[in-house]
C-alpha cells in the first residue's frame, strides 16, 4: 500500500490531472502526468500517484490484482520523479491478462516516453 501522502485521494486532484497532464498511452496502461510546474504550490510535496481501474479491466477480483500489481511497481518509481509530480494511471482492459514484469515495462516507458525519468 502506499502512503497517504503519497496517494492522490481528492476527486479534483484526479480531475486536474486527468484535464491538464500529458498522457502517454501503452497497451495496458495510461499515465497521465502533471509536473511540479503546472501543480498549485504546496512546500516540499512529495511525488504522488492516483489509480483508476474501471470495470472495462474485469470483474472485482481481477481489478483488485491489477491495482496491487500497480501500487507495488508504483512505489519505486515514485520516489525518481521529481517532487510535487501528480500521476494518474488508468490500467486498460488488457491489463487484466499482463504480469507484473509487463506492466512494470508499460509504466516504464510510459514515463519515459512523458521524460519524467530516464
Amino acid at each position: 500500500m502506499l502512503p497517504r501522502p503519497l496517494r492522490i485521494t481528492r476527486p479534483q486532484d484526479f480531475r486536474l490531472v486527468l484535464r491538464r497532464g500529458r498522457r502517454a498511452g501503452r497497451r495496458r496502461l495510461v499515465v497521465h502526468a502533471l509536473p511540479p510546474a503546472d501543480v498549485p504550490p504546496t512546500p516540499d510535496r512529495p511525488a504522488r500517484a492516483g489509480l483508476v481501474v474501471g470495470r472495462g479491466v474485469g470483474p472485482a477480483v481481477v481489478r483488485h490484482r491489477v491495482s496491487r500489481r500497480l501500487r507495488h511497481l508504483l512505489r519505486p518509481r515514485l520516489e525518481a520523479l521529481p517532487a510535487g509530480t501528480d500521476l494518474v494511471i488508468r490500467a486498460q482492459p488488457a491489463a487484466a491478462d499482463a504480469t507484473s514484469a509487463e506492466l512494470g515495462e508499460d509504466l516504464d516507458a510510459a514515463l519515459a516516453r512523458l521524460r519524467l525519468t530516464d
